[in-house]
């Protein structure tokens, strides 16, 4: 290989390609995530047809109810507050299950990942896309966040066929905004986040209405189901 050629490929691309995704990351710390890549391979997927049509509206983290944040926490991610964007815990538990009753592998990604993958990638299944979410994934935490980490997920994830955030998703099963949403309705939309495709929180399947039912359990018990306080804090 040229030098010349060697050089551009090893040092300058990798060089502006930090550079750069360090200046988008920064700019999107206080810019409204409006399109991602996973909106554009939906139109791709479902061509629009059916009246299939991106629905969304982003929201400030304020403008959301608290239960949200609080149920997507519970559901999705319950060290979110605590790690720095990879629950090594959970990693080790699932690795643990495996290696001792042969249990299929399970995914594991924080709200972290699930931001980056969303915003940044096109969530293919991958060992490269989990490389490149990886990055991303570092990147966010530095630059933006917990909160602004939640307030992003919350308004870019796939809520259901042609929906995207919280907000559009309330509108759509609920009637009513994201800042209105009960701890009930909060929860059921949070359980149904990992299969938003063929789950409808109106609708739950046994397996979702099982975790569903779990963690209102808990919140029974204590009242609470994770505080956001601090997240929610400026």
């Amino acid at each position: 290989m040229d030098r010349k050629v060697a050089y551009w490929l090893l040092v300058r691309l990798p060089f502006w390609f930090v550079v750069t995704s360090i200046l988008l990351v920064a700019a999107l710390k206080w810019v409204p995530v409006r399109y991602t890549p996973l909106m554009l391979k939906r139109s791709i997927q479902f061509g629009w047809l059916d009246g299939c049509h991106a629905v969304r509206t982003w929201v400030p983290l304020e403008d959301i109810s608290p239960e949200v944040v609080s149920a997507a926490i519970a559901a999705e991610d319950a060290r979110f507050l605590e790690h720095s964007g990879f629950d090594w815990e959970e990693v080790g538990q699932m690795l643990g299950a495996h290696r001792s009753s042969g249990k299929p592998l399970r995914g594991c990604s924080t709200i972290s990942q699930q931001t980056a993958k969303n915003v940044f990638t096109f969530s293919t299944r991958t060992i490269a896309r989990k490389a490149v979410e990886t990055y991303w994934t570092v990147l966010i935490e530095a630059i933006w966040g917990k909160r602004r980490i939640m307030e992003v997920y919350l308004n870019v994830v796939e809520t259901g066929r042609g929906l995207y955030g919280v907000e559009a998703a309330a509108r759509h099963y609920f009637g009513t905004g994201a800042d209105a949403l009960s701890r009930r309705q909060a929860v059921s939309l949070a359980v149904c986040l990992p299969r938003p495709l063929q789950t409808d929180p109106l609708n739950m399947p046994s397996d979702i209405r099982q975790r569903y039912l779990k963690i209102m359990s808990y919140e029974s018990r204590n009242n609470t189901l994770i505080p956001p306080t601090n997240l929610l804090a400026h």
